[in-house]
């Protein structure tokens, strides 16, 4: 059976304490949930901070005490900082690069969110995008819209990623691409032209997450994405206990499509990050 990697994302930039008790905000909170769900099966662990307020962050020293704890708690696994733009400073998106994580998030263009644009300059992904090259940081990039696979390409021909980035298109965002499975079909038809070499994974938000999941398992992913970031929920009448709820789910659904969880030492090759 081929592995997949299960990604956790624990906390993205959006969700609260008052929309669910379980999001992890403080660093401590975010290296408990962070092995909670590692112990249930993650091996990729998507980072952002927060400040006390739970506003967004850009904090160094934040992400620095997550990555030593991740390390410290959940060895082998991948360790991925956000370079995302809701509430950060497009300035210091990249400020905690020279941590050189395993991976970081890049958006290689601008889409609409449901209440913001979110930028990404040509400019802003070419410098965040060399700052990940200079610190041996594998991108993971996020596409949210079919130009964001041409963007990636041409990152590709400048030499500022390499032939073989992780892909992962990102459904469901209101007012961004939709959660459709005939649109998935279309994204792999041009990724396979574009970036033959890639390895993928899709994330459906909120209500989608695992419909979304369960169309990329079937269609041979290399991963999938789960966590509190993305959905808050297990279904309309119960809020997800912690992450390590939600990879338990992501689990079942790989094992239900004739797939296993991938190992840490697995996903690092699959991915092809240094152990």
């Amino acid at each position: 059976m081929n592995p997949a990697v299960i990604a956790v994302a624990i906390t993205g930039s959006v969700p609260r304490k008052k929309d669910n008790p379980a999001v992890p905000i403080l660093p401590s909170e975010q290296i408990e949930s962070t092995h909670q769900a590692f112990e249930a099966g993650a091996t990729l662990a998507h980072i952002h901070v927060r400040n006390d307020d739970e506003t967004p962050s850009s904090d160094p020293e934040r992400f620095a005490q997550v990555q030593e704890g991740i390390k410290k708690h959940c060895p082998g696994m991948i360790v991925q900082f956000s370079t995302g733009g809701r509430g950060r400073d497009p300035s210091a998106r990249g400020s905690a690069l020279y941590l050189k994580p395993d991976m970081a998030s890049l958006s290689t263009g601008s889409v609409n969110f449901p209440t913001i644009v979110y930028e990404n300059s040509a400019a802003l992904v070419e410098t965040l995008a060399t700052g990940m090259k200079a610190n041996g940081i594998r991108p993971e990039i996020e596409i949210f819209d079919l130009s964001h696979l041409h963007g990636a390409r041409r990152l590709i021909e400048a030499g500022l990623i390499d032939a073989r980035p992780h892909v992962q298109f990102v459904m469901g965002v209101k007012n961004a691409m939709p959660a459709d499975e005939h649109v998935l079909d279309i994204l792999l038809g041009e990724l396979r032209r574009l970036i033959p070499k890639a390895t993928w994974t899709a994330a459906g938000i909120g209500r989608h997450q695992a419909e979304v999941m369960g169309w990329a398992l079937a269609r041979g992913a290399d991963a999938v994405r789960t966590g509190l970031e993305d959905n808050i929920r297990i279904d309309k009448t119960r809020l997800a206990a912690s992450n390590a709820e939600l990879v338990t789910l992501a689990c079942e659904a790989v094992a239900r499509n004739g797939r296993r969880v991938a190992t840490a030492t697995e996903a690092r090759s699959l991915l092809a990050i240094a152990g």
